[in-house]
């Protein structure tokens, strides 16, 4: 991590740590949120002190269509990590791959500029010129990680089965409706249990 490595000299101290249950694609899997400090006794009294929030994500197996390639056989983490270092270097370098209760999880340190593009914020035609730009990004750095053969079977399977009437793989669609499925019951039933608490802290 960043932080951490430019502080070699020092300690780390754990203040929290925490369950997170947070977005669509954690839904079901293990997470969790760390809060460090870290100091350093070398440096200027003002820069001594200073904290890191780590974010602690279970990684599993793609669901998309993949090829092994070189470093492609690698356990679920470890192939995000190296996706991530793919597509956005300087996240990449912030992020390690490891084991933590019996889960393959990689770790992160969050910095704003991490923040998600907000699209409910935004016109459809930012929108669309955001969403084929991050395409463009995925489309390439994936590309980088495959040779000339596995570049062509990959747009192949891509290509197999795309509906005449909908210009995306099925694969990719039905991917997209079960996860929206998975985020909606995940959100009711917090709702549900949260009125359930509610009633009962009042009776």
């Amino acid at each position: 991590m960043t932080q951490l490595e430019d502080r070699e000299d020092g300690r780390v101290s754990l203040l929290d740590a925490a369950y997170w249950v947070k977005g669509c694609s954690s839904l079901g899997l293990w997470r969790g949120a760390v809060l460090l400090e870290l100091y350093s006794p070398k440096r200027k009294k003002s820069q001594r002190r200073s904290l890191c929030l780590l974010d602690l994500k279970q990684a599993v197996e793609p669901s998309t269509p993949t090829f092994k390639a070189g470093a492609g056989a690698q356990d679920p983490a470890s192939r995000v990590v190296a996706g991530a270092r793919k597509i956005a270097p300087a996240l990449g370098a912030r992020m390690v791959a490891t084991e933590l209760l019996g889960r393959s999880v990689f770790v992160r340190e969050l910095l704003p500029q991490d923040l998600k593009v907000e699209l409910d914020r935004i016109s459809v035609e930012d929108g669309r010129a955001v969403a084929q730009y991050l395409g463009m990004v995925v489309g390439r750095a994936h590309a980088r990680q495959l040779d000339a053969e596995d570049r062509r079977r990959w747009l192949a399977e891509m290509q197999r089965h795309r509906p005449k009437n909908l210009d995306a793989p099925s694969w990719l669609w039905h991917a997209v409706v079960d996860l929206v499925g998975l985020h909606e019951r995940g959100y009711l039933e917090h709702c549900r249990r949260y009125a359930l608490s509610q009633h009962r802290s009042v009776a």
